[in-house]
């Protein structure tokens, strides 16, 4: 069958058909994805969502098929976000699915958006002009929707292949470099044309050698200090009810009081780790170091009260005698869950129980640093949320010798969002050549090495201890020095291109 036969097989499907096939396509691409592991899945829904986009009617219809297969994509791939509606159902579980629907049909205008640019400059909908453009469209949405209104670019394309040498790509590319590349290849199966499927299968495989490659070069300089990861294991739900209080706090002092054969530099918590303000209850601070024991700083979540009356969800470094030795605050704050968009909006329309119900109120603090410890190399905090942007990992002179990051999984369920939060850890690792350590509260906590790899891991849904050395860092990759203007560039010069194919081609 022939690329126009197979347009004209999916033009021929009633309306609601195509809306239908759209949707699974998206289904497809979500299922390569954590915990299901299918990339290669893209290799058939990609041609499915290009016959589909190609026989929409004008770019309205493009603009369906396009949101139709994000619905689906986004569906999926964000479904543990009912999670946090149901930790507390009499209170939030009626608004569980209206939010993933609202959260898969708001990001699926992006898809839309980008399936209507595409049929704007290829209007033909046909051959690799085509192709070229609905790649760099979708990759310029996924990039758009990684930074507009703060951005969210959870499971972006290159994600899916992070458990494969493909991923290793993201050092040079970056995740939307790598995501344009892997688009492209997974689109020119849909030209049906022995040229195109032959320069697909080479792409790919390029990509899979370069990644072996990389991943067989030599390990960097010998690791670093022995972190001590702690993870308590707080069910949400349980967290912070008075009784089991008490019974999680025990939980982290013991565990970083236990015995090790080699004794750790540092030891490790999870995001707020403690109910209590650490920094004003100078108790606390020296009960907790000391079961670290003297000269061994303990890193933990926890709140923390501005001058100005403001909380922020914080990073406190706490020494011998629970001497404060420095802090963080986190400055990427998740919306809706740490902070209410539009507040006074809601307030106004009588909608103050949500504001109120739903928003943590924090602050923002000044944005990324980087934090010293006495005895640690310097280290960039990320708490939970803010290991999902690639962009605003420190570089240059700043450039971290590690990148630490605490959070509490705990909210995102058991199936999927743990794991996926812990693919994106994986890939700021690999795009900057650093090493990462990860404390969760519930799981995955790991160390993670320069190349992505997970060393070492307390598995999901288990309290303990993990002592790991901190692996070595590299250079500076080609993405930690260049960052996503190649990519941007790239993305631009094919829409360029497909859109002026028609004037260069009858000029020759």
């Amino acid at each position: 069958m022939t690329a126009l036969a197979t347009t004209a097989w999916a033009s021929r499907r009633g309306r609601v058909s195509r809306v239908a096939l759209a949707a699974l396509g998206g289904v497809g691409l979500g299922l390569g994805h954590s915990p299901y592991g299918l990339p290669w899945l893209a290799f058939a829904a990609l041609p499915l969502l290009f016959h589909l986009w190609a026989a929409a009617p004008g770019r309205a219809g493009a603009a369906l098929t396009g949101w139709a297969a994000g619905v689906g994509f986004f569906g999926l791939t964000l479904s543990w976000i009912v999670e946090p509606f149901l930790v507390d159902i009499a209170r939030h579980g009626v608004l569980a699915i209206p939010a993933l629907l609202g959260m898969a049909g708001g990001l699926a205008l992006f898809w839309g958006a980008a399936f209507w640019l595409a049929r704007a400059a290829a209007p033909e909908a046909r051959g690799l002009r085509a192709v070229l453009a609905l790649a760099a469209a979708l990759t310029g949405a996924e990039y758009l929707r990684s930074v507009v209104l703060t951005g969210f670019p959870w499971a972006l394309p290159a994600y899916a292949w992070t458990d494969t040498p493909v991923a290793q790509a993201a050092a040079w590319a970056g995740p939307h470099g790598l995501g344009l590349l892997l688009l492209l290849l997974a689109l020119l199966p849909a030209l049906l044309r022995p040229l195109p499927l032959l320069a697909a299968a080479a792409g790919l495989a390029l990509l899979w050698g370069a990644g072996a490659w990389r991943l067989d070069r030599p390990d960097p300089a010998a690791p670093g200090p022995v972190l001590r990861l702690v993870q308590p294991n707080a069910a949400q739900r349980l967290k912070w009810q008075p009784e089991m209080i008490p019974r999680f706090y025990q939980r982290l002092l013991t565990e970083t009081a236990a015995p090790a054969g080699t004794a750790p530099d540092a030891v490790i918590w999870p995001e707020t780790a403690v109910p209590w303000l650490v920094q004003e209850e100078p108790g606390v601070a020296a009960q907790i170091a000391a079961a670290a024991g003297p000269g061994t700083p303990v890193l933990l979540g926890a709140l923390e009260r501005g001058a100005d009356g403001g909380w922020y969800n914080g990073l406190t470094a706490l020494g011998d005698g629970g001497a404060v030795l420095g802090s963080y605050r986190k400055h990427h704050l998740v919306p809706f869950g740490e902070y209410m968009p539009l507040a006074g909006a809601l307030r106004a329309v009588g909608l103050l129980w949500i504001a109120e119900g739903l928003a943590g109120s924090f602050d923002r603090g000044p944005g990324p640093r980087l934090m010293a410890v006495p005895g640690l190399p310097p280290f960039q905090p990320l708490i939970c949320y803010e290991a999902i942007f690639p962009h605003q990992i420190l570089r240059g002179a700043q450039r971290p010798a590690w990148l630490l990051q605490v959070t509490n999984d705990a909210w995102f369920g058991t199936w999927s969002g743990p794991y996926q939060h812990l693919d994106q850890a994986r890939m700021r690792a690999i795009e900057q050549g650093l090493p990462l350590a990860r404390a969760a509260n519930t799981g995955v906590s790991a160390v993670i090495d320069a190349r992505g790899r997970v060393l070492a891991s307390l598995p999901l849904g288990v309290p303990g201890r993990l002592d790991a050395a901190l692996p070595g860092a590299l250079e500076p990759t080609l993405y930690a020095r260049t960052g996503d203007r190649a990519a941007l560039i790239a993305l631009l010069a094919l829409l360029t291109g497909a859109a002026l194919w028609p004037r260069r081609r009858r000029a020759a």
